[in-house]
């Protein structure tokens, strides 16, 4: 069987930047396969950026070989290399003088594509960006920062490349705005088996992206290996720091799934009055209720303050319902959700399936029982640990 050449390999790579005394990066040597979500990570200085930038040459190799596709970059021409690969950074990169369609379809027309092709490119990426096709002819500065930064993902994919280079993209981008987006880079990613090189600095962000996670300090190759390697594996105290206790605590939690800590919700339907909403809450002694529709999706939610504020000048539900902001699905593991879920205060998570019907809600109380347990084990080997400490 013919083994499958890497999408991207480094052997040996060295960078020295002129007047420097020490490397950038020195004699760094591993493998990005076909299809691959890889995530570069590591303090600022360490080299992350500096060898990224080095698959599309826009940064030189003082020692060692950078491969695409089983081809040594300096044999490619930089500008027909760079055509080849999407690349998407921090500050989106959009042309401030074009129309986002103009924008969009940028590498596609230097590649000089036919404009019934273009027209197309633009409304396909548009929908894959997830907003409006009324878009395409605004300029990037009547989009929110996080819009403009959907535009910069998906304008990285108009060639239809399959290697993606993403340099801390969301690191500008508040908690919300950024969650959302790396939620659509995972979906698009798995959805059309694109290869990408992702650099962060963020543990949190590699684990929950990240098929294979780099971590470099100072210039060295520390650690390669899956999230789960990464995190139950550890290969130092620096690796730990980057990690961070909370995250080894959670790690723990490694094969509990949502839907095993879940509660029932109190939900609503979309049509019901307020007065059936106010006897609801009556009944279960709660302050929110989640609204579905006929057919269980979930579509929102109402508070007593505002049913109170607004009762009765209007009388449906769908009158006062406010957007979900936050929602996890019921196959996703704890471990993934923990610090969302405590980060809630008293409020809980909705949880939702693949179709975004409601399945159930998940609380901070409901985290209890499976940290006793896995800290503490159950409740006679609690009773053996007592004992022994008492003798």
């Amino acid at each position: 069987m013919v083994k499958e050449i890497p999408m991207v390999e480094f052997k040996n790579v060295t960078k020295i930047y002129p007047k420097s005394k020490q490397p950038a990066v020195e004699n760094i040597n591993f493998k990005i396969d076909k299809g691959e979500f890889c995530c570069l990570i590591g303090t600022s200085g360490s080299g992350k950026t500096t060898l990224m930038r080095m698959i599309n040459r826009m940064n030189s190799i003082t020692k060692g070989e950078v491969l695409v596709n089983g081809k040594n970059v300096t044999e490619f021409n930089p500008v027909s290399l760079r055509r080849r690969i999407g690349y998407v950074i921090q500050n989106n990169g959009l042309m401030p003088h074009m129309t986002i369609r103009e924008n969009i379809v940028l590498v596609p027309k230097l590649l000089k594509w036919p404009k019934e092709k273009l027209a197309e490119e633009a409304k396909r990426l548009i929908k894959m960006a997830e907003l409006p096709e009324s878009f395409l002819d605004r300029y990037p500065v009547e989009l929110s920062g996080g819009q403009q930064q959907r535009i910069g993902v998906v304008r990285a994919l108009a060639a239809n490349q399959n290697l993606i280079l993403m340099d801390e993209p969301f690191g500008a981008l508040d908690p919300i705005t950024r969650e959302s987006l790396q939620t659509l880079v995972q979906n698009l990613q798995v959805q059309l088996g694109k290869t990408i090189v992702f650099v962060t600095h963020d543990m949190d962000e590699a684990l929950k992206l990240a098929t294979k996670i780099v971590v470099l300090h100072d210039g060295q190759l520390i650690q390669v290996g899956t999230p789960e390697e990464i995190l139950h594996h550890p290969a130092n105290d620096f690796v730990k720091s980057l990690i961070g206790e909370e995250r080894l605590s959670e790690a723990k939690y490694e094969t509990v799934k949502v839907k095993n800590v879940m509660t029932a919700p109190v939900k609503i339907n979309l049509g019901a009055s307020l007065t059936d909403a106010l006897t609801m809450m009556k009944e279960h002694r709660v302050d929110t209720l989640l609204v579905v529709d006929d057919d269980n999706h979930l579509k929102g939610y109402i508070s007593i303050t505002d049913l109170q504020r607004k009762y009765p000048e209007v009388s449906t539900v769908s009158d006062i319902m406010l957007p979900v902001t936050a929602t996890v699905e019921s196959d996703e593991y704890l471990r993934d959700n923990f610090s969302r879920i405590l980060s809630r205060n008293g409020q809980y998570i909705p949880v939702v399936d693949s179709a975004n019907k409601l399945v159930g809600i998940v609380t901070r109380s409901s985290l209890v029982n499976v940290v006793y347990e896995k800290i503490w084990g159950d409740k006679s080997t609690l009773k053996t640990q007592t004992e022994k400490k008492a003798n």
